[in-house]
């Protein structure tokens, strides 16, 4: 599967919005993707994974001690046409760096802003950073001042509105007696699919940067250690999940995932203003219109647990 696809994969769970009432389209016409872009639901996860980031963005960089910055492809890839968006990964994957994993944000001291957007600026800018290997001098001045690199997942909901959000764990005979929850429990859970569990444990351990999985919901925000959710692994809390993932193209796969009950991780943050949903839509040129939903604004601020795990990491860079 291209990258392209992988990006905008949708659980089938929540692929909600389909177009009914057409005949025969031909999608190999589209003209925005190429790739046959099928349904609203690609669009909006789209939209949504930019919108997630950017909230986690703003909300490190308004505190004065630290700033982030994109590192992943998806986070540096265009952010205001799906087009342009798709041709990004087209060249990633012409570079042969598709199938490389980063994570999406690093974040750094506020007092080593200046030498990183100067390293930044040398490599072409903050987009050009997938294509850079990790060896290139510049990149290696970026990384060696990182002091934590983020994974970033998302979901559609209200975490404080989901049914099972203040339920006490209890002994489970699925988990051997160990505390979790019924396996339908419905609540804040923090996202790592199997197939990145490996790819991310190999990031860290080449360039000796810990790793954070931040997951945001509407409402609020958690985060978990990569190492933290190794262990729940090893040890039997948490047992993976498949679940069927459909492409844009309409391609379908089954992935494992690995969804760790929100109180294993630490609060990250809390909604200050809640998004705006609006309507758009995008036409091919034979005039059908595909109508999403677009995330515009919102604020987030860091809650104090999420900055002293900052700072503990800061004191440890030195």
């Amino acid at each position: 599967m291209h990258l392209f696809e992988k990006v905008l994969s949708v659980c089938v769970e929540n692929i909600e919005f389909e177009l009914k009432g057409y005949g025969s389209v031909e999608w190999s016409n589209f003209l925005l993707n190429p790739r046959r872009l099928r349904g609203s639901d690609f669009l909006m996860r789209w939209s949504q994974g930019v919108w997630s980031e950017e909230r986690i963005t703003q909300a490190v960089n308004q505190n004065g001690e630290f700033f982030a910055i994109p590192y992943g492809p998806s986070s540096t890839a265009p952010d205001h046409d799906v087009r342009a968006f798709e041709l990004y990964f087209e060249r990633l994957d012409a570079a042969g760096l598709g199938k490389i994993k980063r994570p999406d944000l690093l974040i750094f001291k506020r007092t080593d802003q200046k030498t990183i957007m100067k390293a930044v600026n040398n490599l072409g800018g903050i987009s050009e950073l997938p294509f850079i290997q990790e060896n290139d001098a510049d990149m290696q001045k970026i990384l060696s001042k990182a002091i934590v690199a983020i994974e970033c997942e998302n979901s559609l909901w209200q975490g404080s509105l989901m049914p099972d959000y203040r339920t006490e764990l209890k002994p489970q005979k699925r988990l051997g007696g160990k505390l979790g929850l019924k396996k339908n429990a419905v609540l804040p859970t923090i996202i790592i699919k199997e197939e990145d569990r490996k790819p991310l444990q190999a990031w860290q351990d080449s360039n000796d940067i810990p790793i954070h999985v931040w997951h945001v919901f509407f409402d609020m925000a958690f985060g978990l250690a990569l190492d933290e959710a190794q262990r729940l692994i090893e040890e039997g809390y948490i047992l993976p999940t498949e679940q069927t993932f459909q492409a844009p193209g309409g391609a379908t796969t089954k992935k494992l995932l690995y969804k760790f009950y929100y109180r294993y991780g630490y609060p990250l943050g809390d909604a200050l203003e809640k998004p705006e949903l609006i309507a758009k839509s995008i036409t091919d040129k034979n005039g059908h219109i595909l109508p999403y939903v677009h995330f515009e604004g919102g604020e987030m601020s860091m809650r104090d647990e999420a900055l002293n795990i900052l700072r503990e990491f800061a004191n440890a860079k030195g």
